[in-house]
């Protein structure tokens, strides 16, 4: 009988083919949680070299695949188990597809002989799983043999890392993942991004308007990050003359000292009436939505060139000239493009240069500042700015620290990660550990592998049992909590719309204890004394928590 066993044991099934196809591709870490229906899944996993992370809710295994892809342009890998699981996971992979990160998503699946909707009363049964996740994930699959699981995934990755990336869902049910296989084991996978160049009658047509522009400017959404074409974007903007304005999600495409940065102040009246000035306005990587346009308060006066790798994000606010391609390789056209312009192009601001018109724009948002009391959320960020080492990663809740961020945050060398696609809550902490184990896996140093994870009260409250998560993978992450009592900037919208506020005010624990309960030292401090609090906790080893109780206020909108 123990022989009989251990010969079962030893049977390769359908979930080892998940494993190998996985390795094969390049997965080196998965985050998840094990679940019934997944049990041959992970079962495989302890016969490879494969990472595991474990979470303790599903949507904060979504958010930490997120980190992990964000921080190390790597495919996420998540396994989901059926039903409740995989349901849990849904915002978490909004955030991802809202903001294009590649993420590979294994989910189990009841029975093959209950699928079609049948309701034979199985447990975490759902009519049509994927059908869930079909809002939320750039497409989905269902796996009904064995021998179809290396193909499946080897087209779902292909699907992931294809501009527009995002995430994508294989599901295979427990059957399958249990069942012993003929098939070999997968040496070899490649997945390719299939190429979307872009239309040559267009983007000649962007080079002739911005052959005679005189006022082009451009606005760098997240789409440049994720194409990595920093340098692409700031070689068109020297060759134009071009102010740039950054996105929350462009956030660190541009050089934020630069002469041509107008930064992210894309909040700011004043930001926005030079972009309406523009005779030729550049949206790359961006939907030009809410925030960007200034609450669709941006009315351009001038031409408008569109570029996204998403179709449906073209002229989807504003009629422009869109050009469906990856930022980078736009970009590049356009960079090679306009260094054969003879003469060059001529920027004149009405008779100023772009240089001055940059400087008198954000003279004029630092003035607008002034003559409010922000003296506090000014040093504030100022002080968490000057803390946080230049090349270090940093991940944002839906904060109004974060809201803050947006608009003020110098990237310098490291990159500014927030959860602005969807503005779900929890994505903060989450995210910084699937980062900070991401840069570690990928050869940091625990002490690079550093990262600043910013979340609010509220929040935290979404994410705060992964503080087992860190504490188990020892991951760098320096956590800091901003306590206000409750849900600050919604606070701030009832008052501003009602004069009162209505169910935003929260009890909260002792966030101090409760870290220190799961063996995370923490500590509260006055936020005055928050740039020498985070100094100390980056140079301290695994992670912490640094908590300030203060009432943090926004700045006044421009676009009422």
């Amino acid at each position: 009988m123990t022989s009989e066993i251990s010969g079962n044991l030893a049977q390769r099934n359908g979930g080892d083919l998940v494993i190998e196809t996985l390795e094969a591709l390049g997965a080196k870490t998965v985050f998840g949680i094990p679940g019934q229906h997944a049990l041959g899944l992970f079962d495989a996993l302890s016969r490879s070299d494969l990472h595991f992370v474990s979470s303790r809710v599903e949507n904060n295994s979504a958010f930490a695949a997120d980190g992990y892809s964000r921080a190390t342009g790597e495919v996420g890998v998540l396994f989901l188990s059926t039903g409740p699981g995989a349901l849990t996971s849904l915002a978490g992979l909004q955030e991802a597809y809202a903001t294009g990160v590649p993420i590979v998503v294994v989910a189990s699946q009841i029975p093959l002989d209950g699928l079609g909707a049948r309701r034979k009363g199985m447990l975490h049964q759902l009519d049509d799983q994927k059908a869930s996740a079909a809002n939320v994930t750039k497409s989905q699959r269902t796996v009904h043999h064995a021998s179809g699981i290396p193909s499946a995934i080897q087209d779902a990755w292909a699907d992931a890392i294809t501009v527009p990336q995002g995430p994508v869902w294989v599901e295979v049910p427990q059957d399958v993942l249990l069942a012993p296989v003929l098939v070999p084991p997968v040496v070899d996978a490649l997945a390719e991004a299939y190429e979307h160049p872009p239309r040559v009658e267009l983007v000649n047509e962007a080079v002739r308007w911005l052959s005679d522009a005189r006022r082009p400017v451009i606005v760098a959404g997240g789409g440049v990050r994720r194409a990595r074409a920093e340098a692409e974007l700031l070689a068109v903007a020297e060759l134009l003359g071009a102010p740039v304005i950054c996105s929350p999600g462009g956030n660190g495409a541009f050089p934020w000292t630069h002469e041509l940065s107008l930064q992210s102040w894309v909040e700011d009246r004043h930001a926005t009436e030079v972009l309406e000035d523009a005779d030729v306005l550049i949206v790359v990587g961006s939907a030009l939505g809410e925030v960007t346009s200034n609450y669709f308060t941006l009315e351009p006066r001038g031409h408008l060139i569109q570029i996204d790798a998403e179709p449906r994000v073209l002229e989807s606010n504003r009629p422009a000239l869109g050009i469906r391609a990856d930022a980078k390789v736009a970009l590049a056209y356009l960079r090679d493009a306009l260094v054969k312009v003879e003469g060059g192009v001529k920027a004149d601001w009405h008779g100023s240069t772009p240089q001055q018109v940059v400087a008198e724009t954000l003279a004029k948002v630092t003035e607008r500042l002034d003559s409010q009391d922000l003296a506090k959320e000014r040093k504030f960020m100022a002080d968490i700015r000057a803390a946080v080492p230049a090349g270090m990663q940093t991940f944002w809740d839906m904060t109004i620290s974060a809201y803050w961020g947006w608009s003020c945050w110098d990237s310098k060398d490291g990159q500014f990660h927030s959860a602005q696609g969807a503005g779900g809550l929890g994505y903060g902490y989450p995210s910084a550990i699937g980062g900070a184990l991401g840069l570690q896996v990928a050869g940091a140093s625990a002490a690079d592998a550093r990262v600043l994870a910013v979340s609010g009260d509220g929040s935290s409250m979404y994410s705060i049992a992964e503080l087992a998560t860190a504490k188990q993978h020892n991951a760098p992450v320096t956590w800091l909590i901003v306590d206000d009592g409750g849900y600050g900037i919604l606070r701030e919208y009832m008052v501003g719309a009602f004069g009162k506020a209505t169910a935003t005010e929260l009890a909260r624990p002792d966030f101090v204890a409760l870290a220190e309960s799961f063996g995370v030292p923490a500590r509260l401090v006055d936020h005055t004394d928050i740039r020498e609090a985070l100094e100390e906790s980056f140079a301290a080893e695994g992670p912490n928590v640094v908590v300030v109780q203060t009432l943090l206020k926004m700045f006044a909108p421009t676009h009422l």
